[in-house]
């Protein structure tokens, strides 16, 4: 039910701009100005003011030639955001319970959205006393822990300066690396082995270890990941985590569908 002119907070200019947007769809993809003013009983005027606004954000697209509007990519963007995490959550659901049964840690899936890490799905170890603080939605500093590092590694130089700008490198613990260029040469060799180990660096005496999830063309849109106490973990309980969390990673990718092709494990576009 759409707010009405009396009830606090309403904007009635907001409420005409996004019945703009809500006016296309799949058999209606393209206005002109006459049939959006038809369509929305409202002036030419008021659907040009708002329009232009929202064609500078790009949620509307003008076509000078055939003098029609139609939907902007940002709202490609912003559903695809949604699409990536939900879809990735489902996939990977399965997977997570299966990882976190054979090794008997808790596992963890999170993605990047509104530059902050969110973890969206967990698997806790019903046996083990102590449980982890990072609940399904919290929402941390893009760089925190295992999962935050494994999903910078994966971005373009630019985005990993602007986050590090934004959000600056701040210790959780006395592990904690903080110095900027230090951190980005960590990211560079992330990339090339794959996977991540975070040695007490998000909450004492906790390890992490995390490895990327990939959408079908490759993008790096989420990461896996297995937290552990030190007082469980030697050498070879880390070797085989470390196999573990990258062979699911890898199963979930494959259903994302991305085909890995020979050379290009490690790979992006451009980077630190």
């Amino acid at each position: 039910m759409p707010l009405r002119q009396k009830e606090p907070f309403y904007n009635r200019s907001l409420e005409r701009a996004l019945k703009i947007l809500c006016t296309f769809h799949r058999d209606r993809q393209a206005l002109t100005l006459s049939q959006l003013s038809k369509t929305l009983n409202l002036s030419k005027t008021t659907i040009s003011r708002l329009s232009s606004t929202l064609i500078k954000y790009d949620f509307l697209k003008w076509d000078p030639y055939s003098k029609h509007y139609s939907l902007g990519l940002k709202l490609f963007e912003l559903g695809s955001v949604i699409f990536s995490s939900f879809s990735v959550r489902r996939v990977a659901l399965s997977h997570l319970s299966q990882l976190q049964s054979k090794l008997g840690k808790t596992t963890f899936l999170g993605i990047l959205q509104d530059d902050e890490l969110v973890y969206i799905d967990k698997r806790e170890d019903p046996r083990n006393p102590i449980l982890f603080a990072s609940q399904i939605g919290t929402r941390r500093p893009p760089y925190f822990g295992m999962l935050g590092q494994i999903l910078m590694a994966y971005l373009p130089d630019n985005e990993v300066n602007r986050l590090l700008t934004k959000t600056p490198l701040k210790p959780s613990t006395k592990r904690s690396l903080t110095n900027r260029k230090e951190f980005k040469e960590r990211l560079r060799r992330i990339r090339e082995q794959g996977f991540f180990i975070d040695q007490g660096e998000a909450f004492d005496g906790v390890t992490g270890i995390a490895a990327p999830v990939r959408d079908y063309s490759g993008k790096v849109i989420a990461g896996i990941g297995v937290g552990i106490f030190f007082s469980s973990l030697n050498s070879k309980e880390t070797k085989k985590i470390i196999k573990e969390v990258t062979e699911t990673a890898k199963k979930i990718s494959q259903e994302m569908g991305y085909i890995e092709r020979k050379g290009s494990a490690g790979v992006r576009g451009s980077g630190p």
